[in-house]
Order: C-alpha cells, then sequence, then structure tokens
C-alpha cells in the first residue's frame, strides 16, 4: 500500500517546489501542451466552445483541471495493489487555480464530496498558477451566435438519450456534453447525437465531446483501475464548464432513473464501496452548493429522480423515435468484455445497469430488439457463482427481502447515503425504489439462478 500525491504542472513555467512526505509516491503531469493551450481533452473543450463564441471564467477552467486531475489519480491508481484493503486508496491531489483562497475556501466540501462519491481518503492543496497564466480559456473566434438554453448530459445511454429527446421536444436548445475515453463509449455518443440531429433538423443544439484520459503509466508502479468511481465528477464539472461559458443561470439536467440514482445495495456485500453513487441526491446536493460557493450560476437537476428507468421510457416525448433508436444507446457497466467470447462490444445483458435497461424497455415499449452476449435469460439456470448469474442472484434476494418485509424500503433508501437534502422526497424515493424492483422483478420472473 502506497500513499500517492498527484501533482498538477502547467508547463515548463510551473516550477512551484511540492515539498514531500515519507512513504508518499509523487507523480507529476504536465497540463500545458503548446502554445500554453491545456492538454488531455480540455483544451479541445474550451476551443469547442470558444468557436461559437462562448468563453468560460477562469474558475470554472480550474474546476476542469481539478476534475482531470482528480480523473488521472481515480484511474490510473490502482485500488488492489496502492490500497491495504483493496479499495480505499489514500490521494492527495496538488492543484495550480487562479484564485487559490476561493479554492482553500471549499477545500473540506470538496473532500467530503469526494470520499463520499469514491470510497477513497482524499486531500487537496492549492496554490497560483504560474506567472503569465492567468487565462487558460482561449477568447472566442467569433461573436456569440448561439446561446443554449441549458445544458444537459449526454453519455450515450438510454436515460441521457430520454433525457435529449424530452428537452428538444420541448424546443428547447439545449448544450450537449459528453465525455469519452474509449472508442465504444464514443461511438454510441456518436450515433445518439445523429439521430437526434436528424430527427430534430429545425432545433438548434450543440454537442460539447471531450476525450480526456491519461497514458496506462501515467503513475510509474501502478496498474490501471477500472472501477471509476469518479467519473461523475468530470462529467459534472465539464458540464459546469459549459453552463458558465453561457453567462446566465443555467439549468443542467443529469438524466438519471432513480432506481440507480439511489443505487441501494442488493445486498450486504455491495454496500459502501462496492455501491457507486455517481447521482446520488446527496453527492448532487453538494455539487450544487459547491457551484454557489465558487460563482458559478448553475443547477444541476435530475428531473427523473422519483421515475424508474421503465417509467421514463413510458413517458419519453417521443416513443415511436424511442422504439426506432433505442437499441443503439449502450447501458452495459462492461461492453468490451464481450470480446471474450468473440463478439463485438455489446450490452452483456446480465449486469446490473443490463438488468434494469432491459426491464425498462420492456415495460416501457413492450419490446426489446438490443443485442445481448446473454440473449436468453430463461435458456438456461444461470450460475450464481459466475459473472453470467450473479446480478440475477442479488436481484432475486433483493425483491424476496423487499417482499418478506416490504416496510424496509423506507430504511433501506438511505443505506448508500444521506438523504437529509431531500427530506419532503422520502415518499417519492421509497416509491421510486420499490417500483423499480417491481419493474426487474417482472423481467426475472422463471429465471433460475443458482445456487439457490
Amino acid at each position: 500500500m502506497r500513499p500517492h500525491s498527484v501533482i498538477c504542472r502547467l508547463g515548463d513555467r510551473d516550477r512551484a517546489r511540492i515539498p514531500g512526505a515519507p512513504g508518499v509516491q509523487q507523480t507529476e503531469i504536465s497540463f500545458i501542451a503548446a502554445d500554453r493551450r491545456l492538454d488531455f481533452g480540455l483544451g479541445h473543450a474550451l476551443d469547442q466552445l470558444a468557436a461559437v463564441g462562448l468563453r468560460p471564467s477562469e474558475i470554472a477552467v480550474d474546476l476542469g483541471v481539478l476534475a482531470a486531475t482528480l480523473t488521472a489519480a481515480d484511474t490510473r491508481i490502482n485500488r488492489r495493489s496502492e490500497s491495504q484493503d483493496g479499495w480505499t486508496r489514500e490521494i492527495t491531489l496538488e492543484v495550480p487555480v487562479s484564485d487559490p483562497a476561493l479554492w482553500t475556501s471549499v477545500e473540506d466540501l470538496l473532500v467530503r464530496m469526494l470520499n463520499f462519491l469514491t470510497g477513497d481518503r482524499w486531500g487537496l492543496r492549492f496554490r497560483a498558477r504560474p506567472a503569465g497564466l492567468k487565462r487558460l480559456a482561449p477568447a472566442p473566434t467569433r461573436l456569440a451566435m448561439y446561446r443554449p438554453s441549458d445544458v444537459c448530459l449526454f453519455s450515450g445511454g438510454l436515460d441521457s438519450f430520454i433525457g435529449a429527446i424530452d428537452l428538444l421536444a420541448d424546443g428547447r436548445a439545449p448544450l450537449f456534453v459528453s465525455h469519452y475515453w474509449d472508442g465504444v463509449t464514443s461511438a454510441h455518443q456518436t450515433y445518439c447525437g445523429d439521430r437526434l440531429e436528424k430527427h430534430y433538423p429545425k432545433v438548434g443544439f450543440m454537442h460539447l465531446r471531450a476525450r480526456v484520459g491519461f497514458p496506462t503509466d501515467a503513475v510509474a508502479g501502478s496498474g490501471v483501475e477500472n472501477s471509476l468511481r469518479g467519473r461523475s465528477f468530470l462529467f459534472f464539472a465539464l458540464a459546469a464548464l459549459a453552463a458558465d461559458a453561457i453567462k446566465d443561470d443555467v439549468t443542467i439536467h443529469v438524466p438519471e432513473n432513480g432506481l440507480i440514482s439511489l443505487n441501494v445495495p442488493l445486498d450486504p456485500l455491495r454496500l459502501g464501496s462496492l455501491s457507486t453513487r455517481t447521482t446520488h441526491p446527496f453527492y448532487m446536493a453538494r455539487w450544487n452548493e459547491l457551484l454557489g460557493r465558487l460563482g458559478i450560476r448553475a443547477t444541476l437537476n435530475n428531473r427523473y429522480r422519483h421515475q424508474t428507468k421503465g417509467e421514463m421510457v413510458a413517458g419519453c416525448a417521443d416513443r415511436v423515435f424511442l422504439e426506432r433508436t433505442a437499441k443503439g444507446t449502450m447501458s452495459c457497466s462492461s461492453p468490451a468484455k464481450a470480446r471474450w467470447s468473440g463478439s463485438p462490444p455489446q450490452h452483456c445483458g446480465h449486469c446490473v445497469p443490463c438488468l434494469i435497461r432491459r426491464a425498462a424497455l420492456v415495460a416501457g415499449l413492450g419490446t426489446d430488439d438490443t443485442t445481448y452476449t446473454l440473449q436468453d435469460l430463461r435458456a438456461a439456470p444461470l450460475d450464481a457463482a459466475k459473472a453470467e448469474g450473479e446480478h440475477v442472484r442479488s436481484f432475486q434476494l433483493a425483491i424476496a427481502r423487499h417482499k418478506a418485509r416490504p416496510g424496509s424500503a423506507r430504511f433501506r433508501i438511505h443505506l448508500p447515503g444521506p438523504l437529509n437534502d431531500a427530506l419532503a422526497e422520502l415518499g417519492a424515493y421509497e416509491q421510486v425504489y420499490v417500483n423499480g424492483l417491481d419493474e426487474v422483478g417482472a423481467l426475472l420472473a422463471g429465471v433460475v439462478a443458482r445456487p439457490l
């Protein structure tokens, strides 16, 4: 186990001495490429905004740099080899910013957010940018000809696709924000964007796409990390960067069904670090607190937080269009694993997101023409000791537990994290959890996973 310090450098001018600590491995990553342009996808994102006359504040750029530094640490410091318990890492981020006093004032809030999000122990240190780098956001190359009405996360998944359809059908002109690293994610985002552009030719929207990622050897002596618990921090930061450039009060839409957003653990083994919290209400509330304290005029909102995925599908503003195109969205947690069976990247059909997707499309559309590696859940008994049956069995246990003690739902919704920011919504969160279990339960009727 090794504590780590990841130091963000802003090119050759950034020579600030960062004292080390005994036993802590320091890793330096330079974020400035040629011509004072930010690297690792951030510069490209800023260029896309400048091309339509938009320029974010330097505080918003700082947020993007912090998020990218976090992404480097989260994806390149392996949990198994670098932590004592196989999960909890100790990581400090050293980041140069435009206003160190402001960023230091929100340090405790950020640490609280990151610890909750990833299950690690984070430290943050902020210092002034080096001289000559007062502005990192490029000046617009034209007058602002585009004024988005909203910002919306656009992942290439089914929920974000429904969120986009609902906004466009309502006559909104959103700015869609995507980030990706692998080709599979990029392909599905491109598919979704192209279909929306063709279906809504008279509604103007912009699609900002940022490829943010780091070399596999960015941290010496450590393998890559695939749990990706910090990915939503980068996603939200890029959306805030875009929203801030609009120079107005902006809603950042986070389309996510309530069952996944709450992510109540299906069994005791999935509690805590094994339960992702990327859009949990507590985490979203802390983000809105952070944006307010940074002076960024944006608010994150998940309008679907009280709906199951099936209810999102059924309530989509253009169900006919959705039925034609849903198969091109990507919900699977690990689509590339299909390659092990000789298939192209595709939905596995048996992970938690795939099971919720399958249940939602059947419940909401009455049909599901997605191609799954495990196409028929009832073809043969599934082995619960293997990937094909592990999450099926977890769902079955959770459903059986709820049927035995229906009243426990009001307590179980609090297991992933506090809901103190939404006391008036507790009944709605309890209901979406129950409805979500029922939705998946209908899908799994007659499915056998052994051992029982």
